[in-house]
C-alpha cells in the first residue's frame, strides 16, 4: 500500500469565506487557487460566482457539505475559496518579456499531472535548468498549496506560472510566436538528445498514468523519448522532466 503524506488543512487567513466575500474577490481580481462550492448550493450569486470564475479562469470545484466544514470555518454559506499561494501570470506576457531579454522561451507544459509532490519536484529542477514558465491547466492539475510549495523548496513562489483554461489553446499561442513544441512519449522514434533546444522550444509532459492528452498529442510539433537500458514501464514524470531539461540546459550553455 502506498503511503500519501497527509495535506495540511489551510489556514483561515489563505481562505476567503462566504459567497459575497468571494464574488468581492472576483470583482477586485485577487488571485484565487480555486473556489469551492456546495453541490446543493444555489442563486443569484452563486452563478455570478461560476461566471466570474469563468472570466477569471479559477477553477470550481463542487463538493459536500461536509468538505466545507472540513475547512473549519462558520457562516460559508456553501462557498470557500482559497487564495493563490502561486501569482499566475499571463502566458504571453511571459513570452514577450522573454523575448524583449534577448533569449529563446523554454517553457515546460504539464498536462494532468495531480501528485503535488511531482509538480513540486518538477518546479524545483526547472528553476535550476531555466525553465522561463511552467504552464498548467485550471483544472486537472494537483493544488499548487502549501504542500507544493514546501516540496518545491519555494521554487513555486519564484518561477512563473501560467494558468490557461485550454492547453491545446495554449500550444496554438506558442506556435503563433514562433516557439516548437516537443511532446515527451516514450514510444517515440526521436531520442531527447536529437532535439534542438537552443531555438524557442516548449516541453510538454504527461501523468505517469494516461501520459499527454492524445488530442493535445496531435498538435505538438515532435515526440521525443528518453532512451533505457531495460525493459522496464516508465520512468516517474519528475525524473524524466529532469532528464530533459537538463539536456535543454547543457545545449543552451
Amino acid at each position: 500500500m502506498k503511503n500519501f503524506r497527509q495535506q495540511h488543512r489551510p489556514k483561515k487567513s489563505s481562505l476567503v469565506i462566504g459567497r459575497n466575500a468571494v464574488i468581492e474577490a472576483l470583482r477586485t481580481g485577487q488571485q484565487l487557487d480555486r473556489i469551492y462550492l456546495d453541490t446543493r448550493a444555489t442563486g443569484e450569486d452563486i452563478s455570478e460566482i461560476k461566471r466570474a470564475a469563468a472570466q477569471n479562469g479559477v477553477p470550481v470545484n463542487y463538493v459536500p457539505a461536509v468538505k466545507l466544514n472540513s475547512f473549519n470555518v462558520t457562516n460559508h454559506d456553501g462557498c470557500v475559496a482559497q487564495i493563490a499561494k502561486v501569482q499566475y501570470q499571463n502566458l504571453q506576457d511571459v513570452i514577450s518579456l522573454v523575448i524583449e531579454n534577448g533569449e529563446a522561451p523554454l517553457l515546460l507544459m504539464l498536462d494532468g499531472i495531480t501528485d503535488i509532490r511531482n509538480i513540486g519536484g518538477i518546479a524545483r529542477t526547472a528553476l535550476c535548468c531555466g525553465v522561463h514558465a511552467i504552464i498548467i491547466p485550471d483544472k486537472g492539475v494537483g493544488a499548487l498549496n502549501e504542500d507544493a510549495i514546501l516540496t518545491s523548496a519555494g521554487a513555486l513562489e519564484t518561477i512563473p506560472v501560467c494558468r490557461v483554461n485550454s492547453l491545446m489553446k495554449a500550444v496554438d499561442e506558442l506556435h503563433l510566436n514562433g516557439i516548437k513544441v516537443f511532446a515527451s512519449e516514450m514510444t517515440a522514434q526521436k531520442n531527447v538528445a536529437d532535439c534542438n533546444y537552443k531555438e524557442p522550444c516548449a516541453i510538454v509532459m504527461g501523468s505517469e498514468e494516461k501520459g499527454i492528452y492524445p488530442a493535445l498529442m496531435k498538435i505538438c510539433d515532435e515526440k521525443i523519448k528518453i532512451p533505457m537500458a531495460g525493459d522496464f514501464e516508465s520512468l516517474n514524470v519528475s525524473v524524466a522532466t529532469g532528464i530533459i531539461l537538463y539536456e535543454a540546459m547543457k545545449q543552451r550553455l
